[in-house]
């Protein structure tokens, strides 16, 4: 298979189609985070907050681009696609927007917001076992069964070039506003998990800042990134574990892995314990409900794992805020 590599003129080309439903996620200053971080006075932390959007996460911004580019292809068929919940509801929405009938196959487990969320775009959700999966393969089989006896058109959650610029859209939103506030990166922060958000942003932060350090995050037990930077291959790990549900990729998808090799230059590793003290942190301090895997980033940032050397500013990406009332207050709860 060929692997067509996305490029920022590709970016570029998303940010029309993802301006024409979304307005920009917000870019928020965190002086508590400066504080805790020890900055000098003239450095600044932010983060983007992408559990604004309308499904609460940043997958979204693909979907509308995946499906802005396949409409014509797609034609009165259905898009099927496989999510742990969040790009569910991003190309639930999309599908909205679009006119397009869609159906998700999720994990059994998956968070009843992000299943009332998806429905309430109008998709069709259908369950496996997670637990099993790396030993049954039913997530891809159900997905691909569904376009062969269904006729649907397959939708990649992550693994796909327009999903990766429609992802980078809100990279080109952050270099904008720094810069129309005279600001400089030093460093870029993102979570890695497929590697659709992290490898568009790292497009959009490497041409806006070219001397920024771009630092993937990956919870512990999932590092299959990490590991892939170390060997220089894609490395896959056949059974993630975490609470950060959106970070269980089994690897990096393969339009992902040129992006990501090129421009990022490390991922460093978060513990559940850290994950969700960053959780009861970002509460505490900023009010924010998050989900664990939104967070990640900021517990690479509070336990220092993260190199923060340079004059420029610090960007975290907080990636999604779709968690359950009772399990957030369960895991904040330490």
């Amino acid at each position: 298979m060929t692997i067509q590599t996305t490029a920022i003129d590709d970016v570029h080309a998303a940010e029309s189609v993802v301006r024409q439903h979304l307005s920009p996620a917000p870019l928020i200053r965190s002086w508590p985070l400066e504080k805790e971080l020890g900055l000098p006075a003239g450095r600044r932390v932010w983060f983007k907050d992408y559990g604004w959007t309308p499904v609460g996460s940043f997958k979204l911004m693909g979907a509308l681009n995946w499906v802005a580019n396949n409409e014509a292809r797609i034609g009165d068929r259905t898009i099927a696609a496989d999510s742990s919940g969040n790009f569910a509801s991003g190309i639930s929405f999309a599908g909205k927007q679009y006119g397009k009938q869609v159906v998700v196959v999720m994990p059994d487990t998956a968070p009843q917001i992000k299943c009332e969320r998806t429905r309430s775009f109008g998709a069709e959700i259908r369950t496996y076992d997670i637990s099993q999966d790396h030993i049954t393969g039913d997530r891809i089989r159900m997905v691909r069964e569904i376009a062969e006896n269904e006729g649907a058109i397959q939708a990649s959650p992550y693994d796909d070039p327009f999903v990766i610029a429609g992802a980078g859209v809100g990279g080109l939103e952050i270099v904008q506003e720094l810069k129309n506030e005279n600001r400089t990166c030093s460093q870029f922060v993102c979570a890695v998990s497929g590697g659709g958000l992290m490898a568009g942003h790292a497009l959009a932060i490497a041409d806006g800042f070219p001397d920024a350090d771009i630092v993937g995050v990956e919870p512990e037990d999932a590092a299959d990134f990490q590991q892939s930077l170390r060997e220089q291959r894609r490395v896959r790990i056949d059974q993630p574990t975490s609470i950060c549900d959106g970070l269980l990729s089994y690897d990096v998808g393969e339009h992902n892995w040129p992006v990501l090799q090129q421009h990022v230059s490390s991922s460093v590793t978060a513990t559940e314990l850290e994950i969700r003290q960053a959780m009861k942190w970002l509460y505490e301090n900023h009010g924010l409900k998050t989900e664990p895997s939104g967070v990640a980033t900021f517990a690479a940032l509070l336990q220092r794992r993260v190199d923060l050397d340079g004059d420029g500013d610090v960007v975290a990406v907080l990636s999604g805020r779709n968690a359950d009332e009772s399990s957030f207050r369960e895991w904040i709860s330490v």
